[in-house]
């Protein structure tokens, strides 16, 4: 997990040692994927695997260690596999030999405290049959969940698993909404500033710029994509009034600059933190920025692992930004990856969560969660720095004038 989520669904597989786990997710694929053995506990840390199902489309399925693992090392990879709990959209609890126990107990427990949905699996039916006594008590338990039953020597059975996925998963998972589609009309043109900085990628754009290109052309409007030193000259030889200018959030001054007061302007990282991230309670927690305190500690988040630049975004520049703004000595951390944190939330006074354009919506709210019900506020990359260099009302007005009406977030 060190590389951070695609945006594909993700598919968790839980259950015991040696209930079946691995050879499902064989069957899913279509191939031999994940290591099958006799051996109860051959999984050890979760392993994600990427394929395509077959009538359903692109997933990550995470293959996870035995919830029932023993001794020391075993205690570490069941808090691994429930861990990974909170970074997939769907779980599926594959059980056997028709035993439901306080394992079984501690996963459904999991998965309703995150709000991931589950399917039930019994595998192996061809070893031992699902009991008609078993599936009724399980399925008074949980009304809503019926039994799908599995076996290696039935390949067939897959095709009800693939159907349960599809009215199972949430459609979030997998149907993109648009990034500007209710910001733009039919032929209008949205004007991207993308630097070309010693931050930027050889040889490609960033994803969150390429994500707002495609959205354009998606939407019928028209992408103009140019770099800061090229704005004030477009504009001035063109005379073009682009309806939208999406700029990256490190030259906002720049850009607030160069841009007329009368065109909407926002950035990448703004986008992405209304696409995907809790937009409502970055707004509520962007302001918090004035309250931070001689000794408070500042949690970055990053929800990939890249390499770092002398200048780095998180690690260097929003740091010397708010300490500016604020006047104030803060103590920063940053925790890249999906790892955990290095001390309790309690302990910070802020979170600020990157644009997440390496991860799903579902896993960005996991990862705030416990902020926000411990009442830390959390912003995002691209709001704290529109705030601390004074440009945060212009920055998120493209959004407070939408469908539920002028400044709804303000």
């Amino acid at each position: 997990m060190k590389k951070g989520k695609e945006s594909k669904p993700h598919i968790g597989i839980y259950g015991r040692r040696n209930n079946g786990k691995s050879s499902l997710i064989n069957m899913l694929a279509g191939q031999n994927v994940a290591i099958v053995s006799d051996f109860a506990g051959t999984t050890t840390d979760p392993v994600k695997k990427s394929f395509e199902i077959t009538g359903f489309g692109p997933v990550v399925l995470i293959d996870t260690a035995g919830i029932d693992d023993i001794g020391d090392l075993g205690t570490k990879r069941v808090e691994k596999t429930l861990e990974s709990i909170n970074h997939i959209d769907l779980a599926i609890l594959v059980l056997a030999n028709n035993s439901w126990g306080e394992f079984e107990e501690k996963l459904v427990a999991e998965f309703d405290k995150s709000d991931t949905p589950f399917i039930l699996v019994h595998s192996k039916c061809d070893i031992q049959p699902l009991r008609n006594d078993f599936k009724v008590i399980t399925q008074e338990r949980y009304p809503r969940h019926k039994i799908l039953e599995t076996s290696t020597s039935n390949p067939n059975c897959i095709e009800d698993l693939v159907s349960e996925i599809k009215i199972t998963i949430p459609e979030s998972s997998y149907k993109i909404p648009t990034l500007l589609g209710d910001l733009i009309s039919y032929g209008d043109i949205v004007l991207l500033i993308t630097p070309i900085d010693v931050e930027a990628p050889a040889g490609r754009l960033i994803l969150p710029q390429v994500q707002a290109i495609r959205d354009v052309l998606d939407n019928d409007a028209v992408a103009i994509v140019l770099k800061e030193r090229e704005v004030d000259a477009f504009l001035r030889k063109t005379g073009v009034k682009p309806a939208l200018v999406v700029t990256d959030s490190q030259i906002f001054v720049k850009a607030d600059a160069s841009i007329p007061k009368d065109i909407p302007l926002t950035s990448f990282s703004i986008l992405l933190a209304r696409f995907k991230g809790d937009f409502e309670n970055y707004i509520k927690g962007t302001p918090k920025i004035s309250e931070l305190k001689d000794g408070d500690r500042v949690l970055l988040l990053e929800s990939c692992t890249h390499h770092t630049s002398c200048d780095d975004i998180g690690r260097v520049k929003i740091p010397r930004w708010i300490s500016n703004f604020t006047g104030k000595k803060l103590e920063y951390e940053v925790v890249a990856g999906l790892d955990k944190l290095p001390r309790d939330i309690a302990e910070y006074a802020l979170v600020i969560q990157c644009g997440g354009c390496m991860i799903t919506r579902k896993q960005i709210f996991n990862r705030l969660r416990p902020a926000i019900e411990a009442g830390i506020p959390v912003t995002n990359y691209g709001m704290a720095i529109a705030y601390v260099q004074g440009i945060y009302q212009r920055a998120v007005a493209p959004f407070t004038n939408i469908e539920s009406g002028k400044n709804s977030y303000l």
